[in-house]
């Protein structure tokens, strides 16, 4: 049997931008289940078998084949006899960029569809027509574009041809809700998120995994473009900041994302046009504003609204020092059998003249 290092991590380190999280992909030629066990390698694939080595507990997967019995990621047929090659193995993957193999990491790469000539031409290439087999890489290219645009990256037109078709013929129809919002939630990590929507869009899937939301502007999607947070859930709620609530709670529903993804996007959406013309509203919206957003209670909730409504270029300075002044209420001074509508009192005096002290 033969070992090779396979996939993103030869990827990234000829790109360069290898670390620490980069996961190691080895690929076991020449092999069976019963030698790997026999080995002390323990099985822990469900779908095929991937095997954790005794030592670094590093993935090992057999060489396979697949084959598509019925739409979607989960609809193949495996093949892991011994006698599948290396090429073989490597033909079923994405991405030109993503099938180079070297035998124990080290010595010479094995390049047999000339992904080193793509990664240095700036090209994310489909290898084979069963790349249509698995919707999940149309998120992936997306996400690639997204990654990878710092340098130079583009879809071969051949693969947005391929990725089209698989939109006509319903393919993507097939993503899981959990798929969809893993690379959505990766892809807005990166510095320029816009290039994976601008990707979806333009093979038509953006429009059948996100049908709610009408979110290319002018700009197409560069407002989420380099912002000062690599965090997913602030990209997520600026990515919504326009839509209604009744778009958002039809996407949240449709990819279940996690609670407190819904939430950040209802509330910033809500109160973005009311922070921007924060010291134009009445006493009573700014007091709902900060009861709804319980941002006394609720301290790191209310920083995530901010910094989204920060990063969007609006003036946060009044909304900060007014939740510092309802925060420091003297609540020892009150009555305590009536110590919730005292609170409430006071938080609209306390509001009321700082709006009249603006004016």
């Amino acid at each position: 049997m033969k070992v090779y290092l396979v996939g993103g991590a030869i990827r990234d380190r000829l790109l360069g931008v290898s670390n620490d999280d980069t996961e190691n992909d080895w690929l076991v030629v020449g092999s069976t289940v019963d030698e790997m066990i026999s080995l002390g390698y323990k099985q822990v694939g469900k779908d095929f078998p991937v095997f954790l080595d005794p030592k670094e507990h590093e993935e090992f997967a057999l060489a396979r084949l697949e084959k598509s019995v019925r739409p979607g990621y989960k609809g193949f047929e495996f093949n892991v006899s011994s006698k599948v090659t290396l090429e073989e193995d490597l033909s079923r993957r994405d991405l030109t960029i993503n099938a180079i193999a070297q035998l124990d990491g080290e010595g010479p790469l094995i390049d047999p569809f000339k992904g080193q000539k793509d990664l240095e031409d700036g090209v994310l290439r489909h290898i084979t027509g069963a790349f249509s087999d698995d919707p999940v890489r149309v998120l992936r290219v997306a996400r690639f574009a997204a990654r990878f645009s710092s340098f130079g990256f583009s879809v071969a037109s051949e693969t947005i041809k391929l990725m089209k078709s698989m939109v006509s013929s319903g393919e993507v129809s097939a993503l899981t809700p959990e798929r969809v919002f893993k690379e959505l939630n990766q892809a807005l990590s990166y510095e320029t998120p816009s290039q994976f929507f601008n990707i979806l869009y333009l093979c038509g899937a953006y429009q059948k995994i996100f049908p709610s939301i009408d979110s290319l502007i002018n700009n197409k999607f560069a407002y989420l473009d380099n912002l000062d947070t690599k965090r997913s859930i602030i990209k997520f709620a600026i990515w919504l900041i326009n839509e209604n609530s009744t778009n958002i709670e039809i996407l949240c529903d449709s990819i279940k994302c996690p609670k407190k993804y819904r939430q950040l996007s209802l509330i910033t959406s809500k109160y973005y046009n009311f922070v921007c013309n924060f010291y134009q509203q009445s006493n009573d919206k700014v007091f709902d504003f900060f009861q709804e957003t319980d941002a006394v209670r609720r301290k790191d909730r209310f920083e995530d609204v901010v910094m989204v409504f920060d990063l969007l270029g609006v003036d946060i300075s009044p909304v900060i020092e007014l939740r510092d002044l309802l925060a420091n209420i003297d609540t020892s001074r009150f009555d305590k059998g009536n110590i919730a509508m005292s609170i409430s009192r006071e938080k609209k005096l306390i509001i009321a003249s700082f709006l009249d002290s603006t004016k």
